[in-house]
């Protein structure tokens, strides 16, 4: 049954850790700008249980544990690379951590690993059915307010994308097809293998019993290419055989078989060549949503990542959205979802993007001309042409990069042109002109707007920097998007401390230098125990606005309370 969680904390008068401490450790421990009741404020207490209702019973059952204190657990797990062992460990005897979780009495229980797993199960289970991420609705919930507590700018956003890759080994393509097999094999019921005969039987036994790897490491070429063709035949009988079973290892090994072999005019299994397996063809069956992409020299085998955030350097920036698709979707892909994903959190369309040539297309260019948005490329791929085209009135003019000659060019279609050269015509698109003004433009911008940019790729550093080797410790994309949601509420966690810390700075020096706060120091100080008694109230007392309106009184020397 659904239960909200209870926020009127209860106190134990002798097992509140405040009370168990010494006295400085105890200031440092109620400091309510301390991360671990920073994190408990702007992080636990924002987390909107509502969506979760769908997975509990309504009627029926015991009632379930915090589902603010399950998610934020995810959270601090990826903020901090632990391990679920080492995770449990800290909720049960780090102190800080518990006070994050908002357990501020040494015998609050901590949620079981059992209850952990159950709801990270039904989140999975649930995104499988209906596409719906509540991972990703806490995510923008929680940013959504941020924004608004900070006032956060959204004239200008920026993004950049970068390559994980997936917790699985690299596999050959025997390696995939043998370990499909192997798996299918022990998959089987008891009933099941009875349908098949004792040769079946025998050839799928072996294939369980070894070790792909092995097989790689003893055999010759020849022999790899005679063993794929008799894996082939296998394949095929067992898709015959138990066809319209709904096992997930069965539909692996038909779509395996779709990807590595097809049947020639003679209607006999035949081997696909290796150019013609798509790059999102399975490459683990341990993951079959990651696929393959070789980016930069990098050889990937996994998922792209695709980070948006606001680009404002005199106040908070924060990320708005992040996006997790198969390494071999084009960053073009992301720029038309990114924006509207940022238009919701930040209420406003941003006034100008910047991104790598990257996401260079004409659909992303019509976009943002159709919604008054300035679209920056701050880099273009690839090198320069040859040639430098010119579209005027009257005609294309090409000029040859290397020697200056001026040609013109003569128009065929509506959309090409052509040139005379030495080696013969030279035909140009109109794709091409616009990529080659483009280019031109890129290269004309200001180097304050060009350098806009690269902060983002500290962020992409901060997503990835728990990765080992660039590969994640998950497998599946619903995992892999878990995990991202949970590192951007942490990176965008650590600038809220850090842009507070600044602004406590500012006001700790403004309290030095104005007499006037100096004099009403006292009314601060009364606050400041009103937020350590009623923590409850916290997310209102606690409001930027709120803030700003108290300093204002006191600088305006107008009482308080009236």
């Amino acid at each position: 049954m659904f239960r909200k969680t209870n926020s009127a904390q209860q106190y134990d008068l002798f097992c509140q850790v405040e009370h168990q401490l010494q006295e400085s450790a105890s200031r440092q421990y109620s400091d309510p700008e301390e991360w671990h009741n920073q994190f408990r404020r702007h992080v636990f207490q924002k987390i909107d249980e509502t969506p979760f209702r769908i997975l509990f019973n309504t009627k029926n059952g015991a009632p379930n544990a915090s589902v603010k204190r399950l998610i934020s657990m995810m959270i601090l797990k990826e903020a901090f690379g632990w391990s679920d062992a080492h995770l449990f460990n800290q909720c049960k005897f780090n102190v800080l951590i518990r006070s994050a979780l908002g357990l501020y009495n040494l015998n609050d229980p901590v949620p079981a690993a059992s209850t952990y797993y159950l709801l990270r199960e039904r989140m999975y289970q649930h995104y499988i059915k209906t596409k719906q991420d509540l991972m990703q609705e806490v995510f923008q919930s929680i940013t959504y307010q941020q924004v608004k507590q900070f006032e956060v700018e959204g004239e200008h956003i920026r993004m950049d994308s970068t390559l994980i890759g997936s917790n699985i080994a690299f596999y050959s393509r025997y390696e995939i097809i043998h370990q499909s097999l192997a798996l299918f094999y022990k998959q089987l019921h008891r009933t099941d293998t009875e349908k098949l005969t004792n040769p079946q039987h025998e050839a799928l036994y072996a294939i369980a019993n070894e070790q792909a790897h092995k097989v790689v490491y003893r055999s010759s070429k020849h022999s790899i290419a005679e063993r794929l063709q008799e894996l082939g035949q296998l394949i095929w009988q067992l898709c015959t055989i138990f066809q319209g079973s709904q096992m997930q290892s069965f539909q692996r090994l038909c779509r395996i078989f779709h990807e590595h072999y097809k049947m020639n005019h003679q209607n006999q299994i035949e081997v696909r060549p290796k150019q013609e397996i798509s790059s999102e063809s399975i490459q683990s069956p341990h993951d079959e949503d990651c696929s393959y992409r070789k980016k930069n020299g990098q050889e990937t085998k996994g998922y792209s990542y695709n980070i948006t955030e606001t680009n404002n350097p005199e106040s908070l920036n924060l990320i708005t959205d992040v996006q997790v698709k198969k390494a071999t979707t084009s960053d073009t892909a992301f720029l038309q979802p990114a924006l509207d994903q940022s238009t919701q959190i930040l209420g406003t369309k941003p006034d100008n993007v910047y991104a790598d040539g990257a996401y260079n297309s004409q659909s992303n260019d019509a976009y943002c001309k159709a919604h008054g948005i300035n679209f920056y490329l701050t880099g273009f791929q690839g090198t320069k042409g040859k040639y430098d085209l010119h579209l005027t009135a009257q005609g294309l003019q090409v000029t040859d990069r290397y020697t200056g000659e001026l040609h013109k060019a003569r128009q065929i279609k509506q959309n090409k042109w052509r040139i005379q050269t030495e080696q013969g015509y030279r035909y140009f698109t109109y794709e091409q002109i616009k990529s080659c003004q483009r280019r031109k433009q890129v290269e004309q911008l200001p180097r304050e707007i060009r350098n806009r940019r690269n902060n983002v790729e500290a962020t992409i550093f901060q997503l990835s920097i728990h990765t080992r080797k660039n590969k994640s410790k998950y497998r599946g994309l619903v995992k892999q998007r878990m995990w991202s949601f949970a590192r951007c509420l942490w990176i965008n966690l650590v600038r809220i401390l850090k842009y507070t810390g600044e602004v406590c700075q500012r006001t700790s020096k403004l309290m030095k230098t104005s007499p006037l706060l100096r004099k009403n120091k006292v009314h601060i100080s009364f606050f400041n125990i009103i937020f350590d008694i009623f923590p409850y109230f916290g997310n209102f007392f606690n409001n930027i606005r709120f803030k700003i309106l108290l300093f204002r009184t006191i600088l305006n020397n107008r009482p308080i309370f009236s």
